[in-house]
């Protein structure tokens, strides 16, 4: 079900009357149906059937279809009859009718060993599947999952053998061998060509990728995205089907991870250019060269990936599907499913950390790598386009309680800045404090005439509006700001904070690739991930010196520079380095959590039989 509906359980009551309950979540359902069974009429027609059934959500329908039968059967019987017969026949159609409208899918089981299968649940919709466009992490697991590129990372998060066979990186020059078993998932072989097109693709001023910019290491890239130049001068070719030759603008020690982002997979071009605009949007307009490919996709439903039995490296695959059987952003919803047994892992958020603690499950944590932030809008005529603004709000910071007191999820670290300190480069930044005689001074300074309401954008998650609801709070007290919540759906929060549509923007990033630029050159002037148009010539140059040294002591000097700007110039405004608390199935093995790429990554997993443990819950948790 899509978040934000309410969910309805249809329960039996006693056989004289039928009570009608709204009860969130599975406890509630059971617990209805329990309470009919513990009587002497109810237990019979039970007993068999409530221990199969574990009932997550229930429509409407169920409701309203035991009340027609109620009528129906009603008007067949004398009143006598009515309150004596529903206690056997009648009673029992509407057990049946209530688990009927209330059974999960067939599908919904959290895993099967049998026929390796798990169900997981996602809090989006993937919002493109065009690797060429894409911009999101829920885009980016299921891609992870079903398209591979040149490399891949191992189950130890060592660069590893994708498309390619073998590869040199010599000087300003990169060379992959392809593997010839590589193929699409209809049978046609993938070729260099199927790079370069992509890559073109990625670098051409009329498509506008969001995420061209991460092509700038390779020769002439900037030139081309900036209409200097034309495509064919991109330095990436082909020597013939299985040989790919990329050149590169500088030397680049990072440039061998940068082929395992999901920008730098293949596009097939004949089957691009048929499918055209509708490339990515349906499972029949992808082709696929990952262990999985997708098999269905309903939109705001879910989906199904199931195994790529043409895939170069099948023999590694345990599971044979994937389903995400549910997406929703309530992080209650999602725990009472895994408590059900409906979903296989669940990441936990505020609301449910203590609850899955405290009903004896057992927490993994994992520091996922990101930083969470907020944009702030630098655009003329924007409240927040008055640096003595952002200064006095960046006063008002106090990291180490809003990781304390607002996220109160292990694994969540304050932040110093906007580079997380578990990057080789990086010396760890203290956190915010709080000045508030700081703040309000700056306020003070600014001209009477100059705006003092905020637009707040954030997503509909209730973490995000959470923290959007904290922080507006908090302004009004500290700074006597007014903040308006701008809550939106995940795909129009992008589309407004693409096209600057906010004054503040909760925010996070998380790595596409294992090296500090992923972080640095999110400020750069030319990133068009840069949503609060920042621009600076001093942190540019930073960024540029940066990504073209490969020496220690340049490239430190280079980002002391960005923390300085940032913090002077508080184009953003650092919350917490982020982390997951998350719960697996005890039959669930070799799921890889990862900092940089798709995660979870199931491609490595399987499901074990559950050898001597009948009856046993999630609660029994034990380790891969």
């Amino acid at each position: 079900m899509m978040a934000g509906q309410a969910w309805a359980c249809a329960s039996v009551g006693s056989p004289r009357r039928v009570n009608q309950s709204r009860i969130s979540g599975a406890k509630g359902c059971r617990a209805a149906f329990m309470q009919y069974c513990r009587s002497p009429v109810g237990n019979l027609v039970c007993q068999r059937i409530l221990n199969k059934h574990t009932v997550v959500a229930c429509r409407e329908a169920g409701r309203l279809l035991q009340s027609s039968l109620i009528r129906l059967l009603g008007k067949q019987m004398s009143r006598r009859e009515h309150q004596v017969g529903l206690s056997s026949a009648v009673t029992a159609i509407l057990v049946w009718v209530a688990l009927l409208m209330c059974a999960p899918p067939a599908y919904a089981d959290a895993v099967d060993a049998g026929a390796q299968s798990i169900t997981v649940a996602l809090t989006q919709d993937p919002p493109n599947l065009d690797s060429t466009r894409t911009v999101d992490l829920v885009s980016v697991f299921v891609l992870g999952h079903i398209q591979e590129g040149l490399l891949r990372y191992d189950r130890r998060g060592r660069v590893a053998p994708g498309v390619a066979q073998s590869w040199e990186l010599a000087g300003n020059r990169m060379s992959f061998e392809l593997n010839p078993a590589a193929r699409w998932h209809d049978g046609t072989p993938i070729t260099a060509h199927d790079f370069v097109y992509a890559w073109r693709l990625l670098v051409d001023p009329a498509s506008a990728a969001p995420y061209a910019s991460i092509m700038y290491p390779i020769k002439n890239a900037e030139e081309i995205q900036k209409g200097q130049l034309p495509l064919g001068a991109l330095g990436v070719r082909d020597e013939g089907d299985h040989r790919l030759i990329v050149e590169l603008a500088f030397p680049c020690g990072f440039c061998l991870k940068l082929m395992i982002h999901a920008a730098f997979l293949p596009v097939n071009e004949a089957f691009h250019r048929a499918r055209s605009a509708r490339y990515g949007a349906a499972p029949g307009d992808l082709l696929y060269n990952g262990p999985f490919r997708l098999e269905s996709w309903t939109r705001g439903q879910g989906l199904t990936m199931v195994r790529n039995e043409t895939y170069w490296n099948d023999a590694q695959t345990h599971l044979n599907t994937i389903r995400v059987g549910y997406i929703t952003e309530d992080n209650r919803t999602r725990l009472n499913l895994f408590k059900d047994q409906r979903i296989a892992l669940v990441r936990l958020g505020t609301e449910t950390v203590q609850e899955a603690m405290t009903g004896g499950l057992r927490l993994r944590t994992f520091l996922s790598g990101g930083v969470a932030f907020m944009r702030l809008n630098l655009r003329e005529g924007r409240a927040t386009a008055h640096p003595a603004l952002r200064r006095a709000m960046r006063a008002t910071m106090d990291t180490e309680a809003f990781v304390n007191r607002v996220i109160a999820v292990p694994g969540y670290r304050p932040a110093g800045g906007l580079f997380p300190a578990w990057l080789s480069d990086i010396e760890p930044e203290a956190p915010l404090t709080l000045d508030l005689a700081g703040a309000k001074n700056l306020v003070a300074s600014l001209p009477d005439d100059e705006p003092r309401v905020l637009t707040l954008l954030t997503t509909t998650s209730p973490t995000g509006l959470r923290i959007a609801e904290y922080f507006q709070g908090h302004w009004k007290r500290t700074l006597g700001l007014d903040v308006k919540v701008d809550q939106q759906v995940f795909k129009q929060y992008l589309d407004k904070s693409q096209r600057g549509e906010f004054d503040v923007a909760l925010s996070s990033w998380y790595p596409d690739f294992d090296d500090v630029m992923t972080f640095a050159d999110l400020l750069a002037s030319w990133n068009a991930n840069n949503r609060g148009a920042y621009a600076s010539a001093e942190y540019d140059e930073a960024v540029r010196a940066l990504q073209r040294s490969i020496h220690p002591d340049e490239r430190a000097a280079a980002i002391e520079v960005m923390k300085r700007l940032i913090a002077a110039e508080v184009p953003v405004l650092p919350l917490a380095e982020t982390g997951s608390a998350y719960i697996q199935h005890s039959r669930l093995r070799g799921v890889v959590r990862r900092v940089v790429g798709p995660d979870p990554d199931y491609t490595l997993a399987r499901v074990v039989q559950n050898i001597g443990t009948a009856g046993v819950t999630p609660s029994a948790q034990t380790s891969d």
